[in-house]
């Protein structure tokens, strides 16, 4: 009996070194795989705009807050920059972009190899798929460390910046579930509710030159290829702040996403089923850790610089939304909701999010975190008519696949997948 245990030790001890060289190896290679920037390059000036008179776009009448034709039209916007942050349903939006892309056969700019930009260096446009100077790209939308010079350089002048916030406390508390296996400084957090015990003391356990540190404060200015580290006080919060104002045109909120898409559909011109959406990487209630209001005061202690971002364009979203006018924001809103709902009814098995295990396709798996399964997914219902099919696939397809479908080659990601599907068998 004593030598049976031996050797279950000794497969688990083997299994956990050769996990734990698998994962070394492929994070390695992952995060070091960023290609040299070819020193060649001529600079070429950006074309003024790259709408290609697509399919389907026809201008349309402008409403007031009113609800009352002005007598004017607009053009549809095509030429989009989506500063794609974590953890903040960004991974929906993407969708919707994926979806307007294809729908009027637009030129995206996609990284080359995975699924982001060599994050989290910053962007350089040496990465994006096929580069050439000159180029015409309408959309870029996958993950990046911002640089705005690398970014002028690719895209359009007219080009419409478009980023999303959440509140940085329930940022922060995602970001910690999602990442902090990634994090060797969260490994040496005793007990089992380390989110916890980290914000009772994180300057004790935070290493700010770690491995993958950034994603456990201020991520969401780290995103923008700002110093996540900054204090409070630094000025250069400031003009980050600033910066990040003057360049983008429009920043979403996650807690009111539908509003956000109206006020997208205004901005640029779009159709009310342009937005149709179905909330993708969401985690099952009960790997959510239920913030105490001291934990949440803790979390946007910790994250301030992140909690200063957030209320600045929380009160410049809600300007928007006053200029829009509240009573027609509302009525949109209803109109997006029922459009979501019909789309549930026709396409969704059971009309919810199920988890993991049940998901029947392997097509419609999403990515999960290691060492568990808890993001959950959804099954297409059989019998979906014709006319509905392709929609409701692509509305349902979680981004990794979607973006196979697009031809971005991601030979890194799945291989880190595997290790991944490894260690969370």
């Amino acid at each position: 009996m004593a030598g049976k245990q031996v050797r279950q030790w000794r497969s688990m001890c083997k299994g956990l070194v050769l996990g734990t060289f698998l994962t070394s190896c492929t994070i390695l290679l992952y995060c070091l795989s960023t290609p040299r920037i070819p020193s060649s390059h001529p600079e070429v000036p950006v074309p003024y705009s790259c709408a290609h008179r697509p399919s389907q776009l026809h201008p349309k009448p402008i409403t007031n807050g009113s609800q009352q034709t002005t007598g004017q039209t607009c053009t549809p916007k095509v030429d989009v920059m989506f500063m794609k942050t974590h953890k903040t349903a960004s991974s929906t939006f993407l969708n919707i972009l994926f979806r307007f892309g294809e729908k009027h056969r637009l030129k995206f700019a996609f990284p080359d190899s995975r699924n982001d930009f060599f994050y989290p260096s910053l962007f350089q446009r040496s990465q994006v798929k096929d580069y050439r100077p000159g180029m015409c790209f309408n959309i870029i939308c996958n993950h990046m460390r911002f640089n705005a010079p690398e970014v002028t350089k690719l895209l359009p002048t007219d080009t419409s910046y478009i980023t999303i916030l959440r509140d940085p406390s329930e940022l922060f508390e995602s970001s910690f579930h999602y990442f902090g296996r990634l994090a060797p400084f969260t490994w040496k957090i005793p007990g089992d509710d380390k989110l916890t015990e980290f914000l009772r003391d994180p300057h004790y356990y935070f290493d700010p030159d770690g491995f993958n540190a950034f994603y456990l404060k201020n991520l969401l200015f780290f995103d923008f290829g700002q110093d996540n580290t900054l204090e409070l006080d630094d000025r250069r919060v400031e003009e980050g702040i600033r910066f990040i104002t003057d360049r983008f045109q429009l920043v979403m909120l996650v807690e009111y996403f539908e509003e956000s898409l109206i006020l997208l559909k205004d901005a640029l011109c779009w159709e009310m089923d342009d937005l149709l959406f179905f909330k993708l990487n969401a985690r099952k209630g009960s790997t959510v850790s239920k913030l105490t209001p001291e934990l949440r005061a803790r979390a946007l202690e910790w994250n301030a610089v992140d909690w200063k971002l957030y209320q600045h364009f929380n009160q410049t979203f809600w300007k928007k939304v006053d200029g829009y006018g509240r009573r027609r924001m509302a009525e949109d809103v209803a109109a997006l909701r029922r459009r979501n709902a019909e789309m549930t009814s026709i396409c969704i098995e059971g009309g919810r999010a199920v988890e993991a295990g049940s998901i029947q396709e392997t097509d419609m798996q999403p990515w999960q975190p290691i060492g568990e399964k808890s993001i959950m997914g959804y099954n297409l219902k059989k019998n979906v008519d014709k006319a509905h099919r392709k929609l409701c696939r692509k509305m349902l397809m979680p981004e990794l696949q979607y973006l196979t479908e697009l031809g971005v080659n991601l030979w890194i990601t799945k291989l880190w997948g595997h290790v991944r599907d490894i260690i969370n068998w």
